[in-house]
């Protein structure tokens, strides 16, 4: 579940929870290695998303079930420093 708190604009999680990850890459292929390489013991989905205007990038919904705040952080970290990935959002 999540809730932001009026008074501090802070998002609040309640963990666990499911997190969704838009992944964005040149190729898929590059988005599948990079989930496989970093997610190889963990459940996950990964699902089209958008492609840019002239092809040069593809992005991808990757979607899984973290426990807490710095499993979240770590994830976000690791796909963004994988060199098949151009950003992470």
């Amino acid at each position: 579940m999540v809730i932001i708190n009026d008074e501090t604009q802070k998002l609040e999680l309640n963990y666990p929870c499911r997190w969704c990850y838009k992944v964005v890459a040149s190729e898929r292929a590059g988005i599948e290695v990079a989930a496989l390489e970093i997610f190889c013991e963990r459940e996950y989905s990964l699902n089209p998303s958008n492609a840019s205007r002239n092809g040069k990038y593809i992005s991808m919904n990757l979607e899984l079930l973290v426990h807490n705040e710095d499993e979240r952080t770590y994830f976000y970290e690791t796909l963004k420093a994988h060199p098949h990935i151009k950003m992470v959002l």
